[in-house]
């Protein structure tokens, strides 16, 4: 295989304007961090609710202990278990602030955080009501779940969540396809809904006090209202509104389609280059199931382009569209957009299909002010290498096509490339890395070996904007 001439990007022309970059990311910065005060004091709110009423003195003796720390360990449980319902239930305001692989990251620490809780609440409740005797803690949970109030629901609940874990860990992601995981996942909003009459009929803690009250109602209601406006009513009214319908399949080649739609008002849909949608075409069996794709071509107002590669999963159907078939849209989703740039140069690191959301980005940052490398890494056939050779040329922006297989375990680059490490490779073609804005996609372990070089390169966090080509 031929090597890649490693030489460093050619000097810019002549000066250009400056883009005005940042303020949306600062906002999205104060958003963050507000989020996370919101949700230490909640934290702190119910723990000193649960002091007042007696928790820490009920700890001095050993069944009442146990008691006063299960009813602590639920309280925190289920806090947390509705922030994650806040956290994936699209909130235009948080999915702006944090994206969805920071909100999905957010959710799985949060629940599985949430789940121990839970788990703990459980067994120390039971524990303190069996005397403190270990052996009888079994019968105890039995007779406990068949003669207190809400207690069979919250059994059911409890079974639901387990359901959601266990195909949560990785382990187990690995062996379901997306749809079957995500249809699984649909699960925790039962669990959650199964455990308010046990909490509100034998939790003192939630209805001890008119403060108590108002904010487990209004924490409550909040996930709910989320959930139906932003799950629900919105991706409906935008299906109806926009009526998109499939106008074209076009192979790009290496097993890829590019798929082209139409609709009324696309410009209100407010979708941006580098985003995703989760797309339900109605072409038969199966069209219930959400498959999320980016959009491949910077929006117009006036249509929309999707790249999908067939990886043996619902995506293989995709191929089989037909001009005409109807589809419902929900989003669009995801930070890796204009919004969180921060310097006036650019830099975009896509693998595979994961170029797709960087190939509109390429469209909409080299037609304006900065300057701009793409390094495109593949392994087999390049997807838009003619359209990314024609932005170049009429923008000036850099092209970096990066062939052939990984050349190892511990380099993201592929045997096209010289004898030189990923860091040095990647100084020489963007000498100013360290001073740009960097946009990565492709797959999660890939994309971990860039984030170790960028950071190597002191590349700020900052200005790393990732999403990872998987689920």
């Amino acid at each position: 295989m031929s090597t890649l001439t490693l030489r460093p990007a050619p000097a810019p022309a002549g000066p250009r304007a400056v883009p005005a970059t940042g303020a949306h990311a600062r906002l999205d910065s104060r958003i963050r961090f507000g989020a996370g005060i919101a949700l230490w004091a909640a934290l702190l709110l119910v723990t000193g609710w649960w002091a007042s009423g007696g928790g820490i003195r009920d700890l001095g003796g050993w069944e009442s202990g146990l008691t006063s720390a299960g009813r602590l360990t639920g309280l925190l449980a289920s806090v947390l278990l509705l922030v994650q319902v806040l956290l994936m239930a699209r909130v235009p305001l948080l999915e702006r602030a944090f994206g969805q692989d920071g909100l999905a990251a957010l959710h799985r620490t949060v629940g599985f955080t949430s789940f121990t809780g839970m788990l703990a609440h459980v067994g120390l409740i039971t524990w303190g009501y069996a005397a403190g005797e270990l052996s009888a803690a079994p019968g105890e949970l039995w007779d406990m779940t068949w003669t207190m109030p809400g207690m069979l629901p919250a059994a059911a609940g409890t079974a639901c969540l387990v359901l959601v874990v266990a195909t949560s860990v990785r382990a187990a992601r690995a062996r379901l396809r997306y749809e079957s995981w995500h249809l699984l996942h649909l699960y925790a909003y039962l669990g959650v809904g199964l455990a308010l009459p046990h909490q509100l009929w034998t939790g003192q803690e939630f209805t001890g006090s008119a403060a108590r009250t108002v904010f487990w109602w209004g924490l409550w209601t909040a996930a709910l209202l989320a959930v139906l406006v932003w799950r629900v009513a919105l991706p409906l009214a935008r299906s109806v509104r926009h009526r998109l319908v499939v106008t074209a399949v076009v192979p790009e080649g290496d097993g890829s389609v590019s798929v082209h739609l139409a609709g009324r008002r696309l410009a209100a849909l407010g979708a941006r280059a580098g985003q995703f949608l989760t797309w339900r075409f109605l072409s038969g069996t199966g069209w219930t199931r959400g498959h999320p794709y980016s959009l491949s071509a910077m929006p117009d107002g006036r249509s929309l382009r999707i790249t999908v590669k067939d990886l043996g999963d619902g995506s293989a159907a995709v191929a089989r569209l037909r001009p005409g078939t109807r589809v419902l849209v929900e989003g669009p989703f995801g930070r890796l957009t204009a919004r969180a740039r921060t310097a006036p140069d650019v830099l975009l690191i896509g693998a595979g299909v994961g170029i797709t959301p960087l190939r509109a980005l390429a469209e909409e940052f080299c037609a304006g002010p900065g300057r701009v490398t793409l390094v495109h890494r593949y392994a087999g056939t390049p997807l838009f290498a003619r359209e990314l050779t024609a932005l170049a040329h009429a923008h000036g922006c850099e092209l970096v096509p990066v062939p052939g297989r990984r050349r190892g375990d511990g380099s993201w680059l592929g045997h096209g490339v010289g004898p030189v490490d990923d860091l040095t490779a990647l100084r020489t073609w963007v000498p100013d890395l360290a001073r740009r804005d960097v946009y990565v996609c492709g797959p999660e372990a890939w994309t971990g070996l860039v984030l170790r070089t960028l950071t190597a390169a002191g590349v700020p966090a900052d200005r790393v904007h990732v999403e990872h080509f998987g689920w």
